[in-house]
């Protein structure tokens, strides 16, 4: 391999990921660097290559028609060392690779991987806390969970809960709530990228959601639940957001009718790979993990 020696390991991924990616700062965000990173890397191997591989465009990165055929070279070999570099790992100690959403993954997910790990300590958990919607088959991810309808094409979907919305608020105010027009006197907190209105739980209760009180607002229902446990006012909650506050006591669901939303949680998984031993026994820990809710308050 005398002649990989006369060029940077770095050069070669940062000019493999440009290729494929398209531009400076899809590869960056892949490699962990900046942009002007990736640049320097790529001028630094087409110096070490003599040659130029890219074409500098205001629309992208494309490559040259000298440097097309090299990078998908360089794209293929690097593909294997990445293929090899997994089996290594495992081989090794036997590792689930997850994606989930950040919300679930903080709320739910985590606090419960310690239960897992006791369980089954000869799987390591690595886990992608990410809202980007990942294909098993292309990404490095074993399973996946999302939140949606069903029906997806190309994928193995388990079914785990049905995603039901209702009210919480802490237990001070729980104390002024009677019948659901109580709600009225309260601000209403609210997840700026939420697409449940509140109308799903408010129509069976005859109350116009334009009538609900502003409150505080934020970009993460993570923080929402917060500051409802703060006592800043109420908000729609769903159970892997709330169920362990509800079950310690931070929050009350002041009402037992839950509304459903038409979309559940899915275990997603290649419906063409074959699962292993590790998805298999987390498949079935979380199903049954899921279904232990706690007692409505």
């Amino acid at each position: 391999m005398k002649a990989l020696n006369r060029v940077h390991l770095n050069g070669l991924r940062a000019a493999e990921a440009a290729a494929r990616l398209g531009s400076l700062p899809a590869a960056a965000a892949e490699l962990g660097v900046t942009a002007g990173a990736v640049s320097q890397h790529i001028l630094k191997l087409e110096r070490q290559m003599g040659r130029t591989l890219f074409e500098r465009t205001a629309r992208g990165l494309p490559p040259t028609v000298a440097g097309a055929p090299i990078l998908a070279q360089i794209g293929r070999g690097l593909a294997e060392i990445d293929s090899a570099v997994a089996k290594a790992f495992r081989d090794g100690v036997p590792t689930l690779n997850l994606s989930v959403a950040p919300v679930f993954a903080a709320k739910w997910l985590v606090p419960r991987l310690a239960k897992f790990g006791r369980l089954h300590p000869e799987v390591r958990v690595r886990l992608e806390a990410s809202t980007v919607l990942v294909d098993p088959d292309r990404d490095d991810v074993d399973l996946a969970i999302r939140v949606g309808p069903g029906g997806w094409r190309r994928v193995a979907a388990r079914f785990l809960l049905p995603q039901e919305v209702f009210p919480v608020v802490s237990p001070a105010h729980a104390a002024d709530l009677r019948e659901p027009a109580d709600l009225l006197r309260l601000p209403i907190v609210r997840d700026l990228h939420s697409t449940i209105p509140w109308s799903i739980w408010l129509d069976r209760h005859g109350i116009a959601e334009d009538a609900l009180a502003q409150g505080p607002s934020f970009n993460d229902a993570s923080l929402c639940l917060d500051a409802v446990i703060a006592g800043q006012g109420a908000m729609l909650a769903w159970d892997t957001l709330a169920m362990d506050a509800l079950a310690d006591g931070r929050v009350v669901a002041p009402f037992p009718h839950r509304a459903a939303t038409g979309l559940g949680y899915w275990l997603i998984a290649s419906e063409s790979r074959r699962p292993s031993a590790a998805m298999r026994l987390f498949s079935d820990w979380i199903v049954a993990e899921m279904a232990q809710r706690p007692t409505r308050r």
